[in-house]
């Protein structure tokens, strides 16, 4: 059950990352480099919301293998989520 809880706090901070995100059109390398507009950024909330609620039903229901199996598939994306955004800008073009 810890992993559905665990679940669910990532979901529900990454969602928020993602609205946050999601309100400011972003810079040059945000949007043009790595092509993350503010909609693909609320996709990502969304989805994370979506992912919460399933933690949740899985935390309910006492579905340890579920959970797991859960946050297994949202940690991938999770981790592809934080480096489309967070690769930054180069120092300098060469």
């Amino acid at each position: 059950m810890i992993w559905s809880a665990a679940g669910a706090l990532l979901a529900l901070a990454i969602a928020a990352v993602a609205w946050r995100r999601s309100r400011s059109k972003g810079g040059f390398y945000d949007v043009e480099v790595y092509a993350m507009t503010p909609q693909i950024h609320r996709r990502y909330a969304l989805l994370s919301l979506a992912f919460a609620a399933y933690f949740a039903a899985t935390l309910a229901l006492h579905e340890a293998s579920a959970g797991i199996a859960g946050l297994v598939l949202y940690a991938l994306i999770a981790v592809l989520y934080a480096t489309s955004f967070l690769q930054g800008a180069p120092d300098r073009d060469e």
